[in-house]
């Protein structure tokens, strides 16, 4: 019995002998958990960011650069500043800068480097780099900063920043961490998953001072950072700078359209801004000025803006309503019968229509389109015939957001029978008197100047758009274009509906509602003034409206110009849109005395008088005689407009006047 339990005791001794030694040999030779864990102590994983992508005008004319710049990290536990005033005045920091900017990277970590001064030029680096011998703590590490050489495209480019917190938190895939930087607004973050190329790792072996001493295996499993894709434009930078000289002193865009492509060659929002405030390490010090200016510079007007199309609108009127047959192009109206009034003579036919802008004519169009369906019942035809309206009109990219690469492009409002049932309360509560005031491009019609650059590019096409873009390409070859920038658009309006209003445009230009001087030689401009009505706040001029494409034939641009304030749209908007077509078509401009008056005129409303508005840079305004009457259309007199809400009567809606 103890013979038995002896062997039992030597059993269970050898057993646990077994287990431990069967530990020992899978925590010392199978398990490199304790062996990593001791390997993070001495190997520092070193996160290499690549070069963002750089970006091209159509020329290969460079739009943004990346500069070289250097960060200053501070580790706080391994400080040591024998003066603090001469640190701080060598770094150009005051001291409660300098407590604050400790304070946090104490909070972050002790023993952890953090973020002390970012972006710092060669010359202020090479300035305090020797200095810095005395200073305990502080590692430099070479970054990059975007650089705008063409000082253009603020809006359109974007910017590049700090990621926000938001950001981090809503990441599909852990990409990012805090204090990496990405794209905002514009093309940066439209097209940011290509410009900021792929992070590589290095491993890097260091002593227990944290001094490196080279890389851990040779390199064996370093990745190599991978630089982020060129961005190819469809801008034409000459044209561009040359658009921005023109819009000065204004509040507006000037969008143009390569036709056959879709290719935006000029993007203008103005007022602008040196794209390369936002670059720099004063980035919230520039943004919040820019933010406080009165005249809001950080919209990007040619997505963002929504206006009344004014009587740029009649061209879509005129085709539909031909589409339908309700309209020919002998058709004559007088002016009898119309609540509208007029500066022509009347007796218009479709092409002498669109040349002198016809109020009473286009309402008489739009009036036989709403009740061409022939019901007599009044509240059912105009249901009917507005429903047809409006799908008509969607074809021409009216209704919703074009689809721009842009992430701020907004919708404005092409309205519905639902939209006017639920304002005048019931199907039953609305008719034809409620709602003509759409026939000349008013009422609660609300465009962006993109659409109607776009519409601009579809009579030039006669009858087809391919969505706009300003993208051409990636890289020297130019390819990676989105699919949905290569597909045909067609309206559903036959050809030869163009041709009368082709002619129509032709004849505004020539002879008709565009001043003189804006006939240039050489382009053959056709074109179509408006004027959007401007109520909010009293201002006393209206917006200045023109699209048009040139030449006539086989045209090569199609363009859109609004001028906030500056009356009627054959003088300022007009004027700077036959500029910029004769620039891109010539290459120069030999229409001197149109650019003379053009850059002399200043249409800025007095913000600055607001209280407390700050005091803009731009001279005193001064605000030009109105032309004579007969130049223009919808601002001939005070339209007769249904009684609506009030926040409908508003000229617009996001452009900030």
């Amino acid at each position: 019995m103890l013979e038995n339990r002896k062997w039992v005791i030597i059993g269970v001794f050898i057993l646990v002998g077994i287990t431990y030694l069967a530990r020992l040999f899978y925590l010392q030779v199978l398990d490199d958990t304790y062996s990593l864990g001791a390997s993070k102590n001495s190997i520092k994983r070193v996160v290499e960011i690549p070069y963002r992508g750089q970006v091209y005008d159509r020329n290969n004319q460079l739009l943004v650069y990346n500069m070289p710049v250097y960060d200053l990290y501070v580790t706080p536990k391994q400080v040591r500043i024998p003066d603090t005033t001469a640190f701080c005045r060598m770094m150009n920091l005051s001291l409660s800068d300098f407590d604050s900017i400790m304070g946090l990277a104490k909070n972050y970590s002790a023993v952890k480097p953090s973020l002390f001064i970012k972006r710092l030029s060669k010359e202020d680096f090479a300035r305090i780099q020797d200095a810095l011998v005395d200073y305990q703590g502080f590692e430099p590490m070479i970054s990059s900063m975007r650089t705008y050489p063409a000082h253009t495209l603020s809006n359109a480019l974007g910017y590049v920043s700090e990621i926000t917190k938001r950001q981090l938190e809503n990441q599909d895939l852990p990409y990012y961490r805090q204090g990496d930087y990405v794209g905002h607004n514009g093309l940066e973050e439209q097209y940011e998953e290509q410009l900021r190329g792929r992070r590589g790792v290095k491993f890097m072996m260091q002593n227990v001072r944290g001094v490196n001493k080279g890389s851990w295996k040779d390199g064996e499993f370093d990745t190599l950072a991978v630089a982020g894709q060129n961005l190819i434009t469809g801008i034409d930078v000459d044209v561009q700078q040359y658009a921005d000289s023109l819009m000065r002193n204004k509040v507006g865009s000037v969008l143009a359209i390569e036709p056959a492509t879709g290719e935006i060659l000029v993007s203008v929002s103005a007022p602008t801004y040196d794209p390369n405030l936002l670059s720099s390490r004063h980035f919230s010090k520039n943004y919040r000025a820019l933010i406080k200016n009165p005249y809001k510079p950080l919209i990007n007007r040619p997505v963002m803006a929504s206006y009344r199309p004014g009587s740029t609108f009649k061209l879509i009127q005129a085709l539909i309503a031909q589409q339908q047959g309700s309209l020919f192009p002998n058709m004559v109206y007088g002016h009898g019968g119309s609540p509208m009034r007029c500066h022509c003579r009347g007796g218009n036919n479709l092409r002498g229509a669109i040349q002198n802008s016809c109020n009473p004519y286009f309402y008489q169009v739009f009036r036989k389109f709403m009740y061409f369906n022939g019901d007599p019942n009044t509240f059912k035809a105009s249901a009917i015939g507005l429903r047809s309206w409006h799908d008509m009109s969607e074809k021409f990219g009216m209704a919703d957001r074009l689809g721009v690469d842009l992430p701020s492009e907004l919708k404005g409002n092409l309205p519905t029978v639902k939209y006017y049932d639920k304002v005048y309360g019931g199907e039953k509560s609305w008719k034809f008197s409620n709602v003509y005031s759409l026939s000349i491009g008013e009422g609660e019609l609300l465009i962006s100047p993109l659409k109607l650059a776009n519409l601009a590019a579809i009579i030039a096409n006669r009858g087809w758009y391919i969505i706009p873009h300003y993208i051409k390409g990636f890289g020297k070859t130019g390819v990676g274009v989105p699919t949905e920038y290569l597909e045909r658009h067609e309206t559903g309006i036959d050809y030869k509906y163009y041709l009368p209003i082709i002619d129509g445009m032709r004849a505004a230009v020539a002879r008709g509602t565009v001043t003189p001087l804006a006939n240039i030689n050489g382009i053959e401009l056709c074109g179509k003034t408006g004027t959007s009505q401007n109520a909010k706040f009293g201002h006393k001029f209206d917006h200045s409206i023109f699209i048009g494409f040139a030449p006539m034939n086989n045209p090569k641009i199609a363009v859109a110009v609004f001028v906030e304030n500056a009356g009627w749209g054959g003088k300022a908007a007009a004027s700077v849109a036959a500029l910029v077509a004769e620039r891109y078509l010539k290459r120069k401009t030999e229409a001197k005395k149109l650019e003379a008056q053009v850059l002399a005129s200043n249409y800025l409303p007095a913000l600055s008088r607001l209280p407390g508005a700050a005091k803009p840079a731009a001279p005193k305004p001064v605000y030009p005689k109105p032309v004579a009457p007969q130049k223009d259309s919808a601002a001939a007199k005070p339209l007769m407009t249904a009684t609506k809400p009030k926040s409908l009567t508003l000229a617009t809606v996001a452009s900030g006047n």
